[in-house]
């Protein structure tokens, strides 16, 4: 008989579940995002109960889980007892890294690089069925280059600083008015999520992206990515260059002409790695 699989691709912002049956789909729907960093089991579990199991209409036989935050079995934990408890027909339950699930969504089972530009950022190489070699983003304060967070975080200290064209520092004081230093502070430093939070800040670079200043920001930001990531890995320009992510996707023109400038080939790039994650498992 064939398994009913359930496939996540989760993020902190959202997770993408499908659920499918000898390739077939057949839910695909979404949930708040899952990150075992910021949230313990008891966290989840009532995502899972609230978001995800209305979702399910089958008996689940096998789950393969892929998220941010997901790095080892330890830190995986959370995301493990939460879906043991509230899907026990699972006689297989399995929690990766949103890095791997990207990887093998994107490559199939073949070698290539495989980056994530969403609300964080991440990249690895991978060998056509694991990860090789990964060079970790260090998370939202640290890293995160190329990211919507990253992108929200520069745009609002431009904003702060008095640095975005009048043009632009116009449109962003009309459209986000309780916007000041207090309240980016808060936020920042006070509130959960802060990742999360200045992600939301790139829906206004997309409604500028004719804007010279909002390309230069992109490109740059774009390039940073490339330079402390991807051109770090040995023999990078002989390899395709995969991206997922709501970042890439939207921007991919921009995010192309980058990646041609350092001599690079650019391969898939889709905005989640689960249509390749459902043929991965075929």
């Amino acid at each position: 008989m064939e398994s009913t699989f359930l496939i996540a691709d989760s993020g902190s912002t959202k997770t993408d579940w499908v659920v499918t049956k000898s390739g077939s789909r057949l839910a695909t729907f979404q949930s708040a995002g899952i990150n075992p960093f910021y949230q313990s089991a008891e966290e989840i579990i009532p995502v899972i109960e609230k978001q995800v199991l209305p979702q399910i209409q089958v008996v689940i036989d096998k789950i393969f889980f892929y998220g941010a935050g997901c790095a080892d079995e330890k830190s995986s934990r959370p995301v493990y007892d939460a879906l043991q408890n509230c899907i026990p027909s699972a006689t297989e339950i399995q929690v990766a890294s949103d890095m791997l699930g990207a990887a093998r969504g994107l490559c199939g089972h073949s070698a290539g690089l495989a980056c994530i530009l969403g609300t964080g950022a991440n990249n690895a190489f991978y060998d056509g069925e694991n990860i090789v070699r990964q060079i970790g983003s260090l998370g939202f304060w640290l890293g995160d280059e190329g990211s919507g967070s990253y992108l929200g975080k520069t745009l609002v200290v431009s904003y702060l600083q008095n640095e975005l064209p009048a043009d632009l520092h116009e449109k962003f004081a009309k459209k986000y008015p309780e916007i000041d230093r207090l309240y980016i502070l808060d936020h920042a430093y006070k509130k959960p999520y802060p990742n999360r939070f200045f992600a939301t800040f790139s829906g206004f670079i997309s409604e500028h992206t004719d804007h010279s200043y909002i390309r230069d920001v992109l490109e740059e930001a774009f390039s940073l990515f490339t330079q402390k990531y991807i051109l770090k890995h040995k023999n990078a320009d002989q390899y395709p260059v995969h991206f997922t992510g709501s970042i890439a996707f939207y921007y991919q023109d921009i995010l192309k002409s980058v990646l041609a400038s350092k001599g690079l080939q650019t391969g898939r790039i889709l905005k989640t790695p689960l249509d390749g994650l459902v043929q991965y498992y075929l």
